[in-house]
């Protein structure tokens, strides 16, 4: 028989009063206001199963009447349709069931109820289980109501079964089903009148997970799932009862009346316990599902090597753990934590495994993300590394937004910035809107990793980005509550007074630009110069320009065109001519190289110069740690918990093959680049010693010892150690990872910065061995020689600066310049 379904009763159904009584006490528990939420549910479905089952009676032998899907599963809400099932052992004649049927779908009809129903013998079930997955998920919440229940335990044995038996193939496919209907529907969690069914992280979803379960393959993470599946069943009957229909749609104009319903203070309560409820299962479904996979694929997958198998007795092989950070490794395509790792000793690890997980574009493991929530409170203000993790992160791309839901599972952002509490989850009244205010930073900063090149300090755009709406949320205009907000934040964050100051006025004037080009008189030289005034200076107006754009492209469609970006840029292009000449756009060197010297870098220098060199000293921030290290860290162990940064000197008489040879030993002892400064001076007046003053961190690991790295140095110079080979054997062996494509490398001539050589300034992507990149490429260059430099490193995007002379001792020419700012464009490419 097939199954079919109706929603009002044919005109030949017969009339009377078969379902008075029901439907009396039905609509007399539905007015009740004390008994909402689950034990009205419950109350409505045994309401309801005590009625059919006297319709039921007297039950012809070798039949059983039966609940499925949602009302199998005990969850009426006020106007759930009735999904039966008349299961029957085909004893019976046609004419009888037939008749039985009618028996019970007619009054239901009479009613005006919806029925979901269908005639099926126990091999017709099990057979349309197997050809229809959306029926067999209805079958795996089977619930006998009436007749013969033996029939009904057997249905249930039977297609739990076939689901198990299945499972490896079914899931797959229904996987697809889930992905397809939430790029459909969207994610509730950001929508103003969203699905409370259908969407991502809605009533879809969490039953999907209830039959993963089933399956005996993967469970959910359970934490707060149940109430958050609660909290979203009790808004759909309250939307039930307000509307008198069978919606799940909570449309804008039902906000308040929902919110009254469920006793909430307003609609933006309701709408911002919906989004977390929301997210609680988005977040489940999206472990479980990659949980599914990597035991899926763990079935499929064959050791590549007997010696991979667990003594003898044919156990899966060994995952292998490739290291990311410090006490961060990939595994089985998840960020975890290392072996060695202890987070409530390192208060950083949060932030350095959540950058880690980011760039490499891979999940933060739930189990990961359960345990940094032991890390001890980071100490005001941060330290340096803590901020650097947090720009990484941010400078990932669209791998932030799944890393920093992770973060959000287990309360760690609110725990890094308790000023994201007021944000967080809060609906925006604007169909211009497409995210929360908390997603929508997180989406702005996500769009201005894409632009980055265009500022010297990619690390203040990105924190400005995720900071620009901080004030929503408090009284008045949310760029002046916001401005205070931030500053006191970057203070937190450890940034200096100036970047506090320039980040203040990024969140203050965000809304500068966009208004200023759509609202007033571009050619009234006012209008220039109030903003001129506002802005202050040309970095700054870089980093204002590309917030205003990536906030506009992170608000919607609507919200950016071609139109307002040419006005925009017009408007920037305008200002930029009326501040050029006040201030740079980057990072500079010391102009001079008379400029002062350390007594360490001066001491260094004089026995440089009269021991032919080179000579250095590797000062950790981390003594104890430094002393401990006899060598470079071994490769093959997990990284282990605390990180290492040091101040390293180097001093050797100029030569050619300096900066790159320096780099790259550096890159071979995975020794991460934060900040440096190249300088030449004549301490002795024996000719001139290029001092490179390096601020380093150990990738993972120990430091390595001062002295092996200046043996190595001296082979690096001698030619007897081959760097490019060695680094190309180190990648072979643990190739990175990268997440999504960055945005290509920009080197550009900087005119009229220098009188005493040309500065080319290049910016792109951290990566190992860039900077020798840099340098090899510097080097090729015919008669350039590197007269000073200062690199940076901001988060996961470099700002390296480069005076460059020619062979007489003076800047190069226009063209020369371009050419070789274009060959080390080409080189990094």
């Amino acid at each position: 028989m097939t199954e079919h379904t109706e929603t009002a009763a044919p005109s030949s159904a017969p009339s009377g009063a078969a379902g008075s009584g029901y439907a009396a006490d039905r609509l007399a528990l539905l007015a009740e206001d004390a008994r909402p939420g689950p034990s009205r549910r419950r109350e409505l479905a045994a309401l309801t199963d005590a009625w059919l089952a006297r319709l039921f009676t007297p039950a012809v032998p070798g039949t059983a009447l039966v609940a499925v899907g949602g009302y199998g599963r005990g969850e009426l809400s006020p106007r759930s349709d009735l999904d039966l099932l008349l299961l029957h052992d085909g004893s019976a004649s046609a004419a009888e069931v037939a008749a039985l049927a009618d028996r019970v779908w007619y009054p239901v009809w009479d009613l005006g109820l919806d029925l979901d129903h269908s005639v099926r013998t126990l091999a017709e079930a099990r057979a349309t289980a197997r050809d229809d997955l959306k029926a067999q998920l209805g079958l795996l919440d089977a619930r006998h109501l009436a007749g013969d229940d033996a029939l009904t335990a057997s249905l249930r044995t039977a297609v739990l079964a076939d689901w198990r038996e299945q499972a490896p193939r079914r899931l797959p496919e229904l996987h697809e089903m889930c992905v397809e209907r939430a790029a459909r529907q969207g994610e509730l969690a950001h929508l103003l009148e969203p699905d409370l069914k259908e969407a991502h992280g809605g009533l879809r979803d969490a039953t999907v997970l209830r039959a993963v379960a089933a399956s005996w393959i993967a469970d959910a993470p359970r934490q707060g799932l149940d109430s958050a599946r609660t909290r979203l069943l009790d808004a759909r009957d309250a939307l039930h009862l307000v509307t008198g229909r069978a919606t799940d749609r909570l449309t804008l104009q039902e906000h308040d009346q929902v919110a009254a319903r469920l006793g909430l203070l307003d609609a933006d309560t309701l709408l911002r316990e919906l989004y977390e409820a929301a997210r609680t299962v988005a977040y489940a479904s999206d472990v479980t599902w990659r949980t599914v996979e990597r035991v899926l694929r763990s079935r499929t997958r064959r050791p590549r090597r007997l010696g991979l198998l667990g003594r003898g007795r044919g156990e899966p092989a060994a995952v292998e753990r490739v290291p990311l950070a410090e006490g961060v490794v990939e595994q089985d395509g998840e960020a975890v934590l290392a072996r060695a790792a202890r987070p409530e000793r390192d208060p950083v690890l949060p932030l350095r495994a959540a950058a880690a997980a980011a760039q490499a574009g891979l999940p933060l493991s739930p189990h990961a993300v359960r345990a940094l929530a032991a890390a001890p409170p980071l100490p005001e203000p941060w330290p340096a590394e803590a901020r650097e993790a947090l720009v990484t992160l941010l400078g990932a791309g669209q791998a932030t937004v799944a890393v920093w839901e992770a973060l959000e599972a287990e309360d760690l952002v609110t725990r890094l910035l308790p000023d994201w509490e007021r944000v967080r989850c809060r609906p925006q009244r604007n169909a211009v809107h497409r995210f929360t205010v908390d997603r929508h930073l997180v989406e702005t900063a996500v769009r201005a990793c894409e632009l980055t090149r265009r500022v010297g300090r990619p690390d203040l755009l990105l924190v400005g980005a995720l900071l620009h709406d901080i004030g929503k949320g408090w009284p008045g205009d949310h760029s002046v509550a916001g401005e205070v907000i931030a500053r006191d934040v970057a203070s937190r964050l450890g940034f200096g007074r100036a970047d506090a100051d320039t980040l203040a006025l990024l969140v203050r004037q965000h809304l500068l630009l966009v208004e200023t080009a759509t609202r007033r008189d571009l050619d009234d030289p006012a209008t220039v110069a109030s903003v001129a005034e506002a802005v202050g200076s040309r970095g700054t107006l870089d980093l204002l320009h590309a917030l205003t754009e990536a906030d506009a492209l992170a608000t919607g469609p609507a919200a950016w065109s071609t139109w307002r970006a040419r006005l925009v840029a017009d408007l920037a292009g305008r200002v930029a001519d009326a501040l050029d000449g006040r201030t740079a756009s980057g990072p500079q060197p010391q102009e001079s190289a008379t400029d002062a010297f350390t007594a360490d870098q001066e001491r260094l220098a004089v026995e440089a110069a009269r021991t032919g060199g080179p000579v250095l000293t590797l000062r950790s921030e981390g003594a104890s740690r430094a002393d401990e290290a006899g060598g470079a860290p071994d490769e093959s162990a997990d990284p282990g918990t605390e990180p290492v940064g040091a101040e390293l000197l180097l001093a050797v008489p100029d030569r050619p093959g300096l900066l790159p040879a320096a780099a790259g030993l550096l890159a071979l002892h995975r020794l991460t680049v934060r900040g440096a400064d190249l300088r030449t001076c004549d301490p002795v007046g024996a000719g001139p010693v290029t001092l490179l003053s390096w601020r380093v961190a150990a990738e993972y690991g120990a430091l390595p010892d001062a002295a092996r790295l200046r043996a190595d140095f001296v082979r690096a110079l001698d030619g007897s150690l081959d760097i490019d080979s060695r680094l190309a054997e180190r990648e072979a062996a643990y190739p990175r990872r990268r997440g999504v494509p960055s945005p290509p490398p920009r080197v550009t001539v900087a005119p009229d910065t220098s009188r005493l050589a040309t500065v080319i300034e290049v910016r792109a992507h951290d990566a190992p061995g860039l900077l020798y990149r840099i340098g090899h490429a510097l080097e090729a260059a015919r008669d350039v020689a590197v007269r000073a430099a200062r690199v940076s490193t901001l988060g996961a995007d470099a700002v390296d600066v480069f005076y460059l002379v020619g062979p007489d001792g003076v800047p190069l020419g226009r063209d020369r310049a371009a050419e070789v700012a274009r060959a080390v464009e080409k080189a990094l490419a």
